[in-house]
């Protein structure tokens, strides 16, 4: 079943279980990949593009931290949410997990060398938003004052 405001597509045999099918292969647009909740795409996508996972892998990107330091250092995350992303991204291969038998016991988190291959691309998401900030407040600046003078 697609998610609500996705496209479905006759390409893609509903039950299709293939990992790395021609959903994620065959360079067609976008959206075709999204329509498929079972794509390894999507859900590879989702993980990583995650605000909080975001967060994680740059504040990882070069010392390793104790699941309290990172509680500390990333504003408004819930200790829930982030036993969550950090069990999401050990999980995918991004993080690693290391618990040391002290009392009380210690676990620090790293990049995987998986997970630095990342670092270019959320380095260059990063760099992009910061150079074009000044136009998207300008666009929502714009975009919210129409909205206003044309609500009734």
């Amino acid at each position: 079943m697609a998610q609500e405001g996705t496209l479905q597509s006759a390409s893609y045999p509903k039950g299709s279980d293939q990992v790395g099918d021609e959903c994620c292969r065959n360079g067609r647009d976008a959206y075709q990949w999204d329509t498929r909740e079972d794509c390894e795409v999507r859900q590879i996508l989702d993980r990583v593009a995650d605000k909080w996972s975001l967060l994680v892998i740059a504040l990882l990107k070069e010392q390793t931290f104790r699941f309290g330091e990172l509680r500390r250092e990333i504003d408004g995350i819930s200790t829930r949410m982030l036993t969550v992303t950090l069990r999401n991204l050990e999980r995918d291969g991004l993080v690693e997990r290391r618990m040391y038998p002290e009392i009380p016991p210690r676990v620090e988190y790293r990049l995987s060398e998986l997970g630095r291959t990342l670092l270019g691309t959320i380095q260059a998401l990063v760099q992009w938003t910061e150079q074009h900030q000044p136009q998207i407040v300008s666009a929502r600046r714009a975009f919210d004052a129409e909205a206003t003078r044309t609500q009734p």
